[in-house]
């Protein structure tokens, strides 16, 4: 929501697009006896504080969340048309705009550097026949054979939701109860 300041120096606030509304701290409800009442989904004012709300923080992604990224140039510096039809790679000296990212896995933001776990790295190429990404992680086979299973481990490498604590309780009980992932 802005606020305005109009000629009589009131303030006049107004929603997303533009609309005039006369107090920002009210909801439009169906009243009941004795005070309050149910909230309308059709009060547009309401939904949008709602929304900005639930917005305006952007949550820390669930894996590969500490990363460092840089925007370059690639360039074709062997002939490859005879293997792929991808007009990016083909034609030695094509430069393309790309974007590198290098990650680690699974230590939240603030994590040391140094922690043994796998690394991940990601290139979007800018193409004339549109994006192309390509996502890779620094392991010799993926260590999950069943998709289904990649949320409980993920989350037994994490902070104890209750004590807030890295420790390996977690991570242990993931382990023992595994039969073949």
């Amino acid at each position: 929501m802005a606020s305005q300041l109009s000629s009589e120096s009131t303030p006049v606030y107004t929603l997303a697009e533009g609309n005039p509304i006369g107090d920002p701290t009210t909801a439009l409800q169906i009243s009941r006896p004795g005070g309050g009442g149910l909230l309308l989904l059709q009060d547009t004012q309401l939904i949008e504080t709602l929304a900005h709300f639930a917005r305006e923080r952007i949550p820390e992604r669930v894996v590969h969340a500490k990363a460092a990224g840089a925007f370059g140039t690639f360039t074709v510096t062997h002939d490859i048309s005879q293997i792929t039809s991808a007009k990016f790679l083909n034609g030695v000296g094509k430069k393309t705009d790309v974007l590198v990212r290098i990650s680690t896995v699974g230590p939240e933001r603030g994590s040391a550097d140094t922690a043994r776990d796998p690394r991940g790295w990601g290139f979007k190429f800018y193409t004339e026949e549109g994006n192309q990404d390509w996502v890779f992680n620094n392991t010799p086979i993926f260590f999950i054979r069943d998709p289904i299973k990649f949320p409980s481990l993920d989350r037994s490498h994490k902070r104890h939701p209750q004590t807030n604590l890295n420790g390996k309780p977690t991570h242990l009980f993931c382990q023992h109860r595994r039969k073949d992932w």
